[in-house]
């Protein structure tokens, strides 16, 4: 094995693939809430991925990637053997891992895999864990069957009812409380209108809310600044900040209309159309 080579790869669904990389060094001290740097390719993008698990004693780490734009497509292409230019990491603060009493993780999407290593080492904490999981679909929900082994109390909910409960992660935590779950501590992530509303709801409910801003994350190091989010009325950088906040006071409206500024131009890279897009930098 050579440093930063795939050492296995599953395709979860047709976007979603799982890759074990051989990362010793990054292995020995990773900590559930850190994420790592991939790049591929000497100008490739540097793209923030969250630590999903690691294994000291094999050296080997695992992250989940979702084809969503032309740098993580080019990633899901790779194959068993293959190798990462770049492997950068653990970087991050860790999240909080003690005794909150009833904990319950939410995760949206491939949200699902960022919330598992926190599932886990809540779990070890000694936590009773409630896992709620949503997807738009059956063929969109992963890590299913690992997450129902590490929790006390699960549910699914999709969009279209194809698998668990139709409706949003929202009722189903809903559902819980009315049912008698007494939840002192949430931890969301997924989409950011997902954290926004399960957040909100769970503030009302009386649940202490904490949430992933890692959709924003670039750099990973704090120095473009494209992370800037706004938490308690103060600017904070998700990357080295984070990318764990409590969500109560997060700013999710700047949030999305920040996220969602450069949706065209990564549609038009996705494509292989970029080649004919002209910066507008200072036209404005």
């Amino acid at each position: 094995m050579t440093k930063n080579e795939i050492i296995n790869k599953t395709d979860l669904s047709a976007s979603i693939s799982e890759f074990e990389i051989y990362a010793p060094l990054i292995a020995r001290s990773a900590k559930a809430g850190q994420f790592i740097i991939l790049r591929l390719g000497e100008k490739g993008e540097r793209v923030p991925v969250t630590l999903v698990d690691w294994d000291a004693d094999k050296g080997t780490i695992a992250v989940i990637i979702q084809a969503v734009g032309k740098s993580t497509a080019d990633f899901n292409a790779m194959k068993k053997g293959d190798k990462f230019d770049t492997v950068a990491g653990p970087l991050g603060a860790p999240v909080e891992i003690k005794k909150y009493g009833v904990a319950a993780v939410v995760g949206g999407g491939v949200g699902i895999a960022e919330v598992y290593p926190i599932a886990r080492a809540l779990k070890q904490a000694g936590n009773r864990v409630i896992s709620v999981l949503g997807a738009r679909s059956k063929d969109l929900l992963i890590l299913e069957e690992r997450m129902a082994r590490m929790s006390d109390a699960f549910v699914i909910t999709t969009d279209d009812g194809s698998h668990g409960l139709k409706g949003m992660v929202t009722d189903a935590v809903k559902s819980l409380v009315r049912q008698g779950e007494k939840i002192d501590a949430g931890f969301i992530i997924g989409p950011v209108p997902m954290m926004k509303f399960t957040a909100k709801l769970m503030k009302e409910l009386g649940i202490k809310p904490y949430a992933s801003l890692n959709p924003i994350m670039l750099d990973g190091t704090g120095m473009c600044g494209c992370c800037r989010v706004i938490v308690d009325g103060k600017v904070r950088f998700a990357c080295v900040d984070g990318p764990m906040f409590e969500a109560s006071n997060i700013d999710f409206d700047n949030l999305m209309l920040r996220t969602g500024e450069y949706k065209q131009e990564e549609k038009l890279a996705l494509e292989g159309l970029s080649k004919d897009h002209k910066c507008k930098i200072g036209l404005h």
